[in-house]
């Protein structure tokens, strides 16, 4: 029996030696693990700064886009704006020009003739056209007939006294005539007001 006794020990003993050596391998390779997770650690410590360097560069570079972006707009805006200020009054040339031919044929026709009528009469078409030409640029005259004195669009340059109750503060007459370019006026109407 005791040799049993003794198998059994030793067959017991075996079984917690081999138990003892997969609970160490078990343990070198929990361990195996842990270094990789520490390794792995150490790597995301390292990629937030990687990450981080990564996104400054991006912003580096959207920044500088953005900032060139920018400065094309900015030169492209003021050569549009010096062309426009070079030739912004070609609309308003070619459109007078026709005006200015029939003037000059107007004093062409005005040395060959005495006729002060078809003069006078050939005057006024060309002045009306003219001020047709001027409506369709946008500039309109400024009414001052009857019209209640406004600083906005008149300017007084005498005042009249003794026209009575009902004149007062009214425009009595129009020295100068006063433009609007697009309802901004351009130049005052000069104006006697009554007071």
């Amino acid at each position: 029996m005791m040799s049993k006794e003794k198998d059994i020990k030793k067959e017991t003993e075996e079984i917690e030696t081999s138990k003892a050596k997969q609970a160490e391998n078990a343990a070198k390779e929990n361990a195996g693990k842990d270094n990789t997770e520490k390794e792995a650690e150490k790597k995301e410590e390292k990629d937030p700064l990687e990450a981080a360097k990564e996104e400054i560069a991006d912003l580096k570079d959207k920044y500088l886009r953005s900032v060139a972006e920018f400065d094309n707009y900015r030169k492209r805006t003021m050569k549009e704006k010096a062309e426009l200020l070079l030739n912004g009054a070609e609309k308003t040339v070619a459109a007078i020009l026709p005006v200015l031919d029939d003037m000059e044929r107007a004093l062409a026709s005005a040395e060959k003739t005495d006729d002060a009528e078809a003069l006078k009469e050939g005057m006024k078409l060309i002045f009306q056209k003219f001020e047709n030409v001027l409506g369709g640029l946008g500039v309109n005259k400024i009414e001052t007939k009857d019209a209640d004195f406004d600083t906005d669009l008149h300017e007084a340059i005498a005042m009249v006294p003794g026209m009575g109750d009902e004149k007062k503060g009214k425009v009595l007459d129009c020295v100068l005539t006063g433009y609007k370019l697009n309802d901004k006026v351009i130049r005052h109407a000069k104006v006697a007001v009554g007071q």
